[in-house]
């Protein structure tokens, strides 16, 4: 795959995110077969919600929209092949699962990873803010749970989430998923291929 900056895609997401699951699930295979760069870039929805004076997911807040969403995703899991449970609880607390992808932001499994948590979430209905349960998704892939775990809790690693979620505030984000592509911010599942051909714009 090229390093050529300007073919190059940041995927922004949130663990606890409906529509981020179908994204992250698609978006890596896709990237590859336009030849493009994949950064994964996790972050929380939480502050950025709180900025728009919600205390919780609009999907919870706004019934309507919440009934949509659920039905939505049947659709959409079926329409992708994708296993779902809808969650028990929702949205599930994601901090120490996003930690842990930031801190391997660079590695080549660390797309493995991200759908494997997701795949948790709402394909098995696991509380994926419990360590043990990351920690476990780690030694399914094959690696160190513990050591990758605790290497996310030190000080040097705790702050990059915090960093980009703060980055996401800057950039006007307000929802997940989000491709963002020479500045060009693209919301939504639905928009992944929008945001692929951008690459390529002059």
């Amino acid at each position: 795959m090229t390093q050529d900056r300007e073919r190059s895609l940041e995927f922004w997401f949130d663990f606890a995110s409906t529509y981020s699951y179908i994204a992250a699930m698609r978006i890596e295979e896709l990237c590859r077969t336009a030849d493009v760069a994949l950064q994964w870039t996790p972050f929380l929805l939480g502050p950025i919600f709180g900025l728009q004076g919600w205390n919780d997911s609009p999907f919870n807040l706004n019934e309507r929209r919440g009934t949509y969403m659920w039905r939505d995703m049947e659709r959409l899991t079926e329409k992708f092949r994708l296993p779902w449970i809808r969650p028990t609880a929702f949205p599930r607390a994601s901090t120490l699962a996003a930690r842990v992808a930031c801190s391997i932001s660079d590695e080549p499994w660390c797309g493995d990873f991200i759908r494997t948590v997701f795949t948790a979430n709402f394909g098995e209905d696991r509380d994926i803010g419990d360590a043990a349960v990351v920690v476990d998704i780690l030694r399914r892939l094959g690696l160190p749970g513990d050591e990758t775990v605790a290497r996310a809790l030190e000080p040097d690693q705790r702050g990059r989430l915090r960093a980009n979620t703060a980055r996401a505030i800057e950039l006007g984000i307000f929802g997940a998923p989000n491709c963002l592509v020479r500045g060009e911010l693209f919301w939504g599942e639905e928009s992944l291929d929008d945001a692929i051909s951008w690459t390529a714009h002059p």
